[in-house]
């Protein structure tokens, strides 16, 4: 057998003991969630005896966008998890009521180990960051400011609203959207300025590429740029590493409430740029599935929609379809399992999705 084979097997079984562990967590009568103990009420089988392995979860079926809509948003608190503060946060809300996902730790949890892919070379320790990205009921600006404490710096944030964006363009308001846009590079400019101490910034690419025409990022001292959102195509990775960076080094992410963070592969010119990602293993796991028949994972760059599956002690969400689409990417050396390639909004939905400053 050999060694990435070894590394395979071996994987898989922690990922269906770290299944075994979660789904006993979270249908346990002491620990467990008051939403996924109602509904294991309902069944006439019990999880914790018969969820075993990471296809067993297919048992559930897909995981429902509307469960998500609405409250009471403490039915999704694990009783084990209870006596601890609760943050609530909001998904985009661009495609009707936002959904919400509580949240303890694991976007503290999340951003200490994607921490540990930035080279410090770049995102150095102590440094200051710009959070030039949402702001509001959105888990990106804790976690951003939460990488930046981690990291020894200080986060400074603007103010910035999405739905406000995505009214305006609805509204056909496009001469606003642009001042509402120059209000917000306005504020990141006023930062930079008053701040030399800001080395490092998150960005969402329209945002980054605003305020690289309005600055050099060379000279305002930036050395590292983590970058995401659903605009991040391979035109404009090769745009950014081209034009925009002028030595910075450009970190691509894919990431969401929901699931967390992904992490980019190493970029190698042989990817031609493209978008690839690795999910956050065992805590998250994306797949490529067929659209019309969703249990099925489809072949190693065949294009389908995203699956979603998260597993940690604070929220379990099996089978979760998202509005994305992407092609299946082989393991690599440093994540051995499967990646995902050009993630994009999902084809079928694409004319009723507004992605605003995204």
């Amino acid at each position: 057998m050999s060694g990435t084979a070894m590394v395979d097997r071996n994987w898989k079984e922690r990922l269906d003991a770290h299944v075994r562990e979660v789904v006993a967590w979270h249908f346990s009568p002491e620990t467990g969630t008051p939403f996924w103990l109602d509904y294991a009420s309902r069944l006439d089988w019990d999880p914790r005896r018969e969820i075993q392995t990471y296809e067993d979860l297919d048992r559930f079926g897909n995981f429902q966008d509307e469960w998500l809509r609405g409250g009471p948003v403490r039915r999704w608190v694990p009783k084990g998890l209870a006596h601890k503060p609760v943050y609530v946060f909001e998904t985009g809300g661009s495609t009707g009521i936002p959904k919400s996902r509580i949240s303890i730790d694991d976007f503290r949890i999340d951003y200490e180990q994607f921490s540990e892919t930035l080279p410090e070379e770049y995102f150095p320790k102590g440094a200051d960051w710009l959070m030039l990205g949402p702001s509001g009921p959105r888990r990106l600006r804790l976690a951003v400011e939460h990488l930046a404490q981690h990291r020894g710096g200080i986060s400074f944030c603007v103010d910035l609203d999405p739905r406000w964006v995505i009214k305006l363009i609805r509204m056909g308001e496009m001469q606003m959207m642009e001042k509402y846009k120059a209000h917000v590079i306005d504020q990141a400019l006023t930062i930079l300025r008053a701040h030399d101490s800001v080395k490092c910034m998150f960005a969402t690419p329209k945002l980054l590429e605003a305020l690289c025409e309005k600055i050099s990022l060379k000279k305002a001292g930036i050395t590292g740029v983590f970058c995401g959102g659903t605009e991040m195509t391979p035109q404009f990775h090769r745009f950014a590493r081209e034009e925009l960076m002028e030595g910075a080094y450009f970190a691509p992410t894919y990431g969401n409430t929901l699931m967390g963070l992904a992490v980019h592969k190493p970029f190698d010119p042989a990817d031609n740029y493209a978008i690839i990602y690795y999910p956050p293993m065992p805590r998250a796991v994306i797949e490529v599935v067929d659209p019309d028949q969703p249990t099925r994972v489809v072949d190693y760059g065949q294009t389908g929609r995203v699956r979603l599956t998260t597993l940690t002690k604070e929220f379990f969400m099996p089978r979760f379809l998202e509005r994305d689409e992407a092609e299946r990417e082989m393991p690599c050396d440093k994540y051995p399992w499967d990646g995902v390639r050009n993630v994009r909004p999902f084809s079928r939905f694409a004319t009723t999705v507004v992605e605003g400053v995204y």
